[in-house]
């Protein structure tokens, strides 16, 4: 059965720190443990700092100003929502009902099977060949 998706206003409630129904759990799961987990945080991190950003470029004032304090602004929050990624999402999926420390551990689970995968690759290519 395929994981049930949020639409783009549950998305966006997700994005701003909102709770999913348990139906999307599979999902939610998903979102924080797949290999493109950190680059989903940087979407939701966009979707809060992109307001903001807006405002402030509508501010009165010179353009250079209004632009330099949008590039102020993002940067240092960009920087906050990178430094602390995972803890970020480990207070997501704790805040959806998942048990602490879920996602890293699922992360570390895919992590060692995908390097199994690589190891056990490496091993028939390289060792298991006849010396010439």
């Amino acid at each position: 059965m395929p994981r049930k998706r949020p639409d783009v206003f549950r998305w966006l409630w997700y994005s701003l720190g909102g709770r999913l129904p348990e139906r999307y759990h599979e999902w939610i799961l998903h979102d924080a443990t797949t290999g493109s987990w950190r680059w989903r945080h940087v979407a939701r991190s966009t979707v809060m700092i992109a307001p903001l950003c807006a405002v402030w470029l509508l501010l009165p004032g010179p353009l250079t100003l209004r632009l330099a304090i949008v590039l102020m602004a993002a940067l240092v929050a960009y920087f906050y929502s990178m430094a602390y990624m995972e803890e970020s999402i480990e207070h997501r999926l704790a805040k959806n009902g998942f048990p602490p420390g879920i996602g890293r551990q699922t992360r570390a689970e895919a992590a060692a099977v995908a390097e199994a995968e690589v190891t056990e690759r490496y091993l028939a290519r390289y060792r298991d060949q006849p010396n010439s």
